[in-house]
């Protein structure tokens, strides 16, 4: 798995999680626990992971729809 994306924001994280599923690209959030545990405050970002062999396509997704990668 390669990171897609890492975002303190919920909402872009789920917009692009959205948009991916919409594409048929499989995805995964890590770090939710932690941005759980540091109660909302928002200074440990999550990261969005894709698969090896669908990374370019989700890059080309999010380009397209001007997701900040947050990197």
């Amino acid at each position: 798995m390669k990171e897609l994306l890492r975002s303190t924001d919920p909402t872009v994280m789920a917009f692009a999680s959205a948009l991916l599923e919409g594409e048929d690209i499989d995805c995964f959030e890590m770090d939710v626990n932690m941005s759980i545990l540091e109660g909302g405050i928002g200074i440990f970002p999550r990261r969005l992971m894709v698969r090896a062999d669908d990374f370019d396509r989700a890059m080309r997704v999010m380009r397209d729809n001007e997701i900040p990668l947050g990197r």
